[in-house]
C-alpha cells in the first residue's frame, strides 16, 4: 500500500474487526488507542500482526486502514461506501 501510495488499505479477516474486552466491534480507533489495547492485551493473537501492519502503513503515509470480516458478501463495498462501515478503521 506504501509503495502505491495507497490511501486506504483493506485487511480481509474471519472476524468483524478489532473487539473490546466485551467481544463488541471497535469501529475507529487511532494509533495511540491501538498501541494501548496491544498493551493491555485487548488485541492479542492473530489480530496483533493485522493491526501492526495497519500501523506501518499508516505510518508509511496511508490515510485509513480497515480490518474486515472478509466472509460478509459486499464487506468491501460496506466499509468503504457507507458512513459507519461493518468493520474496523484505524487512522492517524
Amino acid at each position: 500500500a506504501v509503495a502505491l501510495q495507497a490511501r486506504k488499505v483493506v485487511f480481509l479477516t474471519d472476524t468483524p474487526g478489532v473487539l473490546d474486552n466485551n467481544m463488541e466491534l471497535i469501529s475507529t480507533m487511532d494509533i495511540e488507542r491501538t498501541n494501548a489495547l496491544k498493551a493491555d492485551g485487548t488485541i492479542n493473537g492473530g489480530m496483533v500482526p493485522k493491526v501492526d501492519a495497519c500501523i506501518e502503513a499508516l505510518r508509511g503515509g496511508v490515510k485509513k486502514a480497515h480490518i474486515i470480516d472478509g466472509r460478509l458478501e459486499h464487506s468491501i463495498l460496506l466499509e468503504i461506501l457507507t458512513s459507519s462501515g461493518i468493520g474496523t478503521c484505524i487512522e492517524l
